[in-house]
């Protein structure tokens, strides 16, 4: 009896199919919300001639943007069955995810160093913001890498790995409700998340262990760093790096 129910549970449920129209979708999303907020000063400035302070952020743009482009391939490359090639490509995704960790925390000890912050924000309070997110993207591939055996965990930690830095595209979008505005630009970028709840809950009625855990972890961190940046530890550290990284200015 219980076997019938959940072959019955089983018939109910999409096609697996949307699984590759879901995740092939969001990471068009993704790169769609990339451009959007990075264009005018970085794409269509031109790119490696676009004027950015120094070598280190042109780097960090690339590298970043190679990320966006390795997911929509990637998500591709399984939609049309060459899970063989997603496997081989995947290797060199993590390693330009190590890349991305080391040359992101360049660049927010850059902007750290440059004294660059939203308005109203002091700049040793906002390093929180980019530290931690390199900090989340870093815990969220290592998972990703660990579950690359189970397919349904791997994507959606890898996209909601993704989703972690998503936050500084949304403050670049020139709306008054978004543009250099931390919190709502965060919200904004959290509406993947919850996009990727809500498919969970249609497509197989519960909400996977991986959407929980990763989801948990980005909201977990957004919510505690602002105070943390507040305490005298934080401040003490974020003068640390400013005094010594220097030569990154």
């Amino acid at each position: 009896m219980a076997t019938a129910i959940a072959a019955s549970d089983a018939k109910r449920l999409p096609d697996r199919r949307f699984d590759h129209l879901f995740f092939s979708g969001m990471s068009l999303l993704v790169l769609v919300c990339v451009f959007i907020g990075f264009a005018p000063t970085y794409f269509l400035a031109g790119v490696f001639r676009a004027h950015l302070p120094n070598i280190i952020i042109h780097f960090h743009g690339a590298v970043f943007s190679c990320w966006i482009l390795l997911l929509v391939l990637q998500t591709g490359l399984v939609s049309a069955h060459r899970v063989d090639l997603h496997r081989r490509i995947g290797l060199f995704g993590f390693a330009l995810a190590c890349l991305m960790v080391i040359l992101g925390s360049l660049a927010a000890a850059n902007l750290l160093v440059r004294s660059v912050a939203p308005p109203g924000i002091d700049p040793k309070t906002f390093y929180v913001i980019p530290f931690s997110e390199m900090i989340m993207f870093a815990v969220l591939v290592l998972l990703a890498y660990r579950a690359r055996r189970d397919p349904a965990a791997h994507k959606r930690f890898i996209l909601i790995a993704t989703v972690a830095l998503l936050g500084v595209a949304f403050t670049r979008f020139h709306v008054f409700f978004l543009h250099r505005r931390v919190l709502p630009a965060l919200l904004a970028s959290y509406s993947f998340l919850l996009l990727l709840a809500l498919y969970d809950l249609w497509s197989t009625h519960r909400l996977h262990h991986a959407t929980s855990l990763g989801s948990a972890l980005v909201i977990g961190v957004g919510l505690v760093r602002v105070p943390l940046a507040h305490t005298a530890a934080w401040q003490l550290f974020a003068s640390w790096v400013q005094s010594h990284a220097h030569w990154l200015g």
